[in-house]
């Protein structure tokens, strides 16, 4: 059974930066395709960034040159770096993960794993 626990959300104001990250079970982290998309109520979900097995990285093109994902396979973590934080950046984040063969951004809303979210709040 995969799980997937998120932590690292915060509280920022604008211009600020937080770091996520999630633990994944088993040694998904080195097999699957990973990532992170966030929902708000507004905007619904979108895909934020993907990282394959392999280590190749995908953003979202708004997002690209600010967020930065990374994964830790021995200790089987994934990581977001969020920097210059801005208020539309204010959602709830999940960690996600799939065998898909295309590791995309924009796919990682509907991965078949994701956890229980981790909430980041940017205040202007």
């Amino acid at each position: 059974q995969v799980k997937l626990v998120e932590s690292g959300g915060g509280s920022v104001q604008a211009g600020g930066s937080l770091r996520l990250a999630c633990a994944a079970s088993g040694n998904i982290v080195s097999t699957y395709c990973m990532g992170w998309f966030r929902q708000t109520p507004r905007t619904g979900r979108e895909g934020v960034a993907t990282i394959g097995a392999g280590g190749a990285t995908y953003y979202a093109p708004s997002l690209e040159g600010r967020f930065t994902i990374s994964k830790d396979n021995a200790n089987n973590t994934l990581s977001l770096q969020l920097n210059d934080l801005k208020p539309e950046d204010a959602a709830t984040y999940y960690c996600a993960a799939d065998a898909v063969a295309r590791c995309r951004p924009h796919l990682a809303p509907a991965f078949a794993h994701f956890g229980q979210g981790t909430q980041v709040t940017v205040s202007s």
